[in-house]
């Protein structure tokens, strides 16, 4: 079955009892039972409910995998992931990442014992030197947030693999629709349904997604013990969201492109960060991994000042100022005061977010519509 197919139809079935083609928001919180024990799958919300089930099932089918767990947000699938392993051990990531995943991993699990380490993953070299006997974990973002970079989820998963350690690869970028971390060799996938997936701007949510049985058993019962779980209404919203992927991101791909052609013209312009440019590192790396480019880019304004990048999101009048991406509304940001804030500023310029750079998530408005905004805004 190919994408467009799974994205409609896998996981979801009509109401056995009214025929109603969308599946039912399963607005419950118990399930009546015949008999001790004698129930229908279902006993309580927190494990279980219908309409959580069906988007679960439906996103396990989108990422090639076998089970699929929803949570409350992003950051809470992260926290599932890292409730996995235990004090002492080791978790190696990239050192440019989205601000919220730093700031769970240094804030929240340090002091638990789990030591983090951060370093640029587009060399390999670079993360095996990393390696020691207490590595049980590698953090990926391809691409990463906000920089764009593209790491070679196979070549990490090569050394995964060496060093008996899980490789969990965040998604939420590329989407299942350009690109699935499983077939190439990771252990999990997270996704920040929030973003594409729910695609609407109405939604809060993360997900995990697994074809091995234990790590599917070790998710679960996190999932029910810590009780982070999204909400039938949310679920039913996902699920509806993700039957016009396949169309959503193929839009964002193209206007992306057309945006970024226009910013590559631009003479206030300095550097772009797109990983369907040529030049951009590892491009053949993303050409091999991935179906299609995405939405997102960043840029730097010539000068660096943190003045020009204020105006500038101030100036626009379609891409909204707003947190968040992946909606089909086109979005923009300022990294350094937004999104990666927590980050303290000497590790965020590490990794090249420096005070110019500015994030978009470009919609699927008219490309013409979205160039034209940018144009007077930098104007």
């Amino acid at each position: 079955m190919k994408f467009g197919t799974k994205a409609i139809h896998a996981g979801v079935h009509p109401d056995e009892a009214t025929g109603a083609i969308m599946t039912p928001i399963y607005q419950t919180s118990t399930y009546v039972q015949k008999g001790v024990g004698n129930h229908k799958g279902y006993e309580y919300s927190r494990t279980l409910n219908p309409t959580r089930h069906a988007l679960e099932k439906n996103l396990a089918a989108i990422e090639n995998g076998k089970y699929g767990a929803c949570f409350g947000s992003g950051m809470a699938a992260i926290d599932c992931v890292i409730k996995m392993l235990n004090p002492g051990d080791e978790v190696i990531s990239t050192n440019d990442l989205y601000g919220g995943s730093y700031r769970i991993f240094k804030t929240i699990f340090e002091k638990y014992g789990i030591k983090f380490h951060f370093v640029g993953m587009r060399d390999l070299s670079d993360v095996e030197a990393l390696v020691n006997e207490n590595t049980k974990l590698f953090w990926v973002e391809t691409p990463t947030n906000p920089m764009m970079n593209i790491l070679d989820i196979e070549g990490i998963a090569v050394i995964a693999k060496k060093a008996n350690a899980l490789l969990c690869v965040d998604n939420t970028f590329a989407t299942p629709y350009l690109q699935n971390p499983l077939d190439l060799g990771a252990d999990i996938v997270m996704h920040s349904v929030t973003k594409y997936l729910g695609g609407h701007s109405d939604v809060v949510m993360g997900a995990l997604v697994t074809s091995n049985e234990e790590i599917a058993k070790e998710m679960y019962r996190i999932q029910n013990s810590s009780g982070a779980v999204t909400a039938p209404m949310d679920s039913f919203l996902v699920l509806r969201g993700i039957k016009t992927l396949h169309l959503r991101v193929q839009r964002h791909c193209e206007n992306g492109e057309k945006v970024v052609r226009f910013l590559q013209e631009h003479p206030k312009i300095d550097k772009i960060y797109w990983p369907g440019l040529p030049e951009h590192p590892n491009h053949e790396v993303a050409k091999k991994q991935m179906r299609g480019f995405g939405g997102m880019i960043s840029f730097t304004m010539k000068g660096n000042k943190i003045e020009d990048a204020h105006e500038l999101v101030k100036k626009v009048k379609l891409f909204a100022l707003a947190e968040s991406l992946g909606g089909v509304e086109s979005l923009i940001g300022h990294p350094a005061t937004m999104t990666h804030a927590s980050i303290p500023k000497e590790e965020r310029e590490k990794s090249g977010v420096v005070d110019s750079l500015i994030r978009l998530s470009v919609g699927i408005e008219d490309a013409d519509d979205l160039i034209a905004d940018l144009e007077q805004a930098l104007a």
